[in-house]
């Protein structure tokens, strides 16, 4: 049994179901240098014309050349992605400052307790799965941690579609998603970016090619990538949009040149039509719904999920359902439906 093989008959199942949005897809050999650009390479190339998303990309930019034997692969990761319309992609942004990995890959945490600032790492062992909490303090006077921040912004900008790639900081092992503005920023003023590069080590631009982009992203671009291309992914057709029929989620933003500034201190935020921002400060906390799909489930599947449970445990199939009333909130849930 390959790794290729599962993906593919996940995609592929994904596919037929009619789930709307593609398989979500954590590539081979995380953070390895060399090892990773191939293998997200090698995950690019199995799409084979079926949509799929690809998590935290970054990740898997790192290349192996020069003393330190870690470099840049986000331009070749960019071309591939550029070059295969129906693989969508999120970052993993790394960004400067405290912040803790948490990850269900108990061994990949494992190996990077090592890395812990400070120096405490929980690695647990469970039966089915385990998983890790790692603090990680990244720093712009190392060389790695400061390639690794020159990685993700060479992806962002060099995907060309903005409908293809998502924002994020794979939040928080990238950084807190409180950093959001500051990345905007990043993405819109090439003078911001400058700033930042000159306070790296040197030898980290020799490495990178960020400060020969001169794209800056547009406002037009910043609402597509964070609003209506995840919204789209997703099959939500009640969002990402201020059409008629959607739901009231907005987001009013003051004008300014300092688009960090701007960012973090909305003048309105509505969600469902409920104004809960006011100038940047909580005015109310009402709780939202989890999307979720319910496709409709083989008949044959519960007989032999019944045996199974029997089998395995002595107990019914049943007893390890979770009603939707145990979560203690009337409505948590809104089915978003797949497609015929």
């Amino acid at each position: 049994m390959s790794s290729r093989r599962i993906v593919k008959s996940l995609q592929t199942a994904v596919t037929r179901l009619g789930i709307p949005h593609p398989l979500h897809v954590h590539c081979n050999n995380l953070g390895v240098p060399g090892d990773a650009a191939a293998a997200a390479g090698a995950t690019i190339a199995a799409a084979e014309g079926v949509p799929l998303h690809l998590a935290h990309l970054q990740f898997y930019g790192y290349g192996a050349g020069g003393k330190r034997g870690f470099s840049s692969e986000g331009q070749r990761l960019a071309e591939l992605v550029n070059a295969t319309v129906e693989i969508t992609v999120d970052i993993g942004q790394v960004m400067f400052g405290q912040t803790v990995t948490i990850s269900a890959d108990e061994l990949r945490q494992f190996a990077g307790r090592g890395q812990a600032s400070p120096r405490k790492t929980v690695i647990f062992d469970h039966d089915a799965n385990g998983g890790g909490v790692v603090p990680m303090d990244y720093r712009q006077s190392s060389y790695f941690n400061a390639l690794q921040w020159a990685i993700g912004l060479e992806l962002f900008l060099l995907i060309e579609d903005p409908a293809r790639v998502f924002f994020t900081t794979d939040h928080p092992n990238g950084a807190p998603f409180t950093a959001y503005p500051d990345i905007f920023a990043l993405l819109m003023d090439r003078g911001v970016r400058q700033r930042w590069l000159e306070t790296l080590p040197k030898s980290v631009l020799d490495m990178t090619i960020l400060p020969d982009i001169a794209r800056e992203y547009t406002l037009k671009e910043i609402a597509t990538m964070t609003r209506a291309a995840p919204a789209r992914l997703l099959g939500t057709t009640d969002r990402g949009h201020l059409g008629k029929g959607a739901v009231a989620d907005v987001a009013v933003y003051r004008p300014g040149d300092d688009k960090a500034a701007m960012f973090s201190r909305a003048a309105y935020v509505f969600k469902d039509g409920v104004l809960v921002v006011k100038d940047g400060q909580v005015v109310t906390r009402p709780s939202g719904r989890t999307l979720t799909v319910r496709p409709e489930a083989d008949k044959a599947m519960a007989k032999r999920l019944e045996t199974y449970f029997d089998e395995r445990t002595g107990l019914p199939a049943r007893w390890f359902q979770v009603p939707d009333y145990a979560i203690g909130r009337d409505d948590p849930f809104k089915v978003v439906p797949c497609r015929t």
